[in-house]
């Protein structure tokens, strides 16, 4: 009988070490993490899996803690039970490195110092373990009667750091500015400190902090002076303001700019998985939120759907003329190509969109003859090197569809006109992608 490798038996050891605590979970999956994912996608996305996966009705029951349930089915005569957790991000991170959940529901990208710490058992930031399930807006939310309809990122950041204390500073009322914001736990809180306040400003001492988004918007639709944040799903009966980020124009979330990343608080909305070390019923479960089907689920829930769609956008009075001759017989697809290293390599999004375009072209009866990719890059003090960039990102996901049987797609780059964000931003970096009208 051969002796088992070195690396044989610490793969062993690894895989048994994880398996321990997983034999003290009192339900089949466990789903711990983020109260915008967890409160009604994640279940969502649970409650679709498994009627495909058991055909029998999918019962919900509370625990004895908020912002928890439990989905129950049957099994070939077993009961199969999910537990949704949904207590902030960093508590998914912590719960899924120490076995007691499958997977961890992120509303943020996970910290290189988390990614580290698992290092040993996967690779948090590789494409097996890090599963993009839907795009999310961050709303910023007023009360109705709230004059005020667009804002820029430096003055959120002067508002809900309390350097602008009244809403007649920014053209509204003459009356105290009331601040309302997620918990310190809450990736909506993460997504915002980043985007936002950054290292510079800090949240004022007044803002009233939530656990829950749906809270928060009802507390701001009856409150006149109010401003808070909340994900796009729980914007109920508050005001949406549009938001800028540099030079760039105003935008309101909606279908295709969330669902493009063009919106400046637009975020991704993750679910991470311990790579080889996945449970199958927890893998099944990625595979299903990933396919059309769950996307479907996902748009269902409030969040954007990464299924891509044709719409014809209404391109303003900022927009060049000779970019409006270019797209004047296209529609764009609500998707957008970006990057995760240097210029050109793909993210693991980027990836997953490639063959979401390649369905959406089988399902429409489109051809690659249909396409037009159209790159872009962040501001350059060279015209010349900014046109050469944005070729080279479009010339980049051409050949990453030429992979996938889809050859000779055209592409051109826009160099560094037209941003969607400051100077600086990764989001500038992209390629649309733009399809014949029929």
């Amino acid at each position: 009988m051969p002796t088992p490798s070195r690396a044989s038996l610490i793969r062993f050891v690894v895989c048994a070490a994880l398996a321990l605590p997983s034999l003290a979970l009192a339900h089949e999956l466990e789903i711990h993490g983020s109260n915008t994912v967890g409160a009604t996608l994640a279940p969502s996305l649970v409650e679709g899996y498994l009627e495909q996966l058991t055909n029998d009705k999918i019962y919900r029951q509370p625990t004895s803690r908020e912002n928890e349930q439990i989905l129950v089915a049957s099994q070939q005569g077993k009961k199969l039970s999910v537990l949704v957790a949904a207590h902030g991000s960093s508590t998914g991170f912590r719960t899924l490195a120490n076995g007691q959940a499958d997977i961890w529901a992120s509303s943020r990208p996970a910290r290189p110092s988390e990614v580290e710490q698992v290092s040993q058992t996967t690779d948090l930031s590789g494409l097996e373990s890090e599963h993009v399930i839907a795009i999310d807006g961050l709303a910023v939310l007023v009360h109705h009667s709230n004059p005020v309809s667009q804002m820029s990122i430096e003055t959120l950041r002067k508002v809900f750091s309390g350097q602008i204390r009244n809403w007649a500073e920014i053209g509204g009322s003459n009356n105290p500015i009331r601040l309302y914001a997620r918990d310190d736990r809450s990736g909506t809180w993460d997504t915002f400190k980043t985007l936002v306040l950054r290292k510079t400003a800090p949240l004022h001492d007044s803002a009233l902090r939530y656990e829950s988004n749906d809270q928060l918007s009802d507390d701001v639709s009856r409150d006149p002076y109010s401003i808070g944040f909340a994900g796009l799903a729980s914007v109920r009966d508050s005001k949406l303001l549009a938001i800028s980020d540099g030079d760039a124009p105003a935008l309101k979330p909606n279908q295709l700019t969330v669902a493009s990343e063009d919106y400046p608080l637009s975020r991704r909305l993750f679910m991470y998985t311990l790579g080889e070390q996945t449970p199958e019923l927890a893998q099944g479960l990625i595979d299903y939120a990933l396919s059309a089907e769950g996307q479907a689920r996902v748009a269902g829930s409030g969040f954007i759907s990464q299924n891509p769609i044709a719409v014809k956008p209404e391109l303003d009075a900022s927009v060049p003329e000779s970019f409006k001759r270019l797209t004047r017989s296209y529609q764009r697809l609500t998707v957008n190509f970006r990057f995760s290293e240097g210029r050109t390599k793909l993210d693991n999004k980027a990836h997953r969109d490639l063959l979401r375009v390649k369905h959406y072209l089988e399902q429409h009866h489109r051809s690659a003859d249909d396409l037009l990719l159209i790159g872009f890059a962040d501001a350059q003090s060279d015209e010349l090197r900014a046109q050469m960039i944005s070729e080279l990102r479009a010339l980049s996901v051409r050949r990453a569809l030429n992979h996938l049987g889809i050859q000779y797609v055209s592409y051109t780059g826009y160099g560094h006109y037209m941003p969607v964000g400051g100077s600086g931003n990764q989001r500038n970096g992209r390629v649309e992608v733009w399809i014949k009208s029929k």
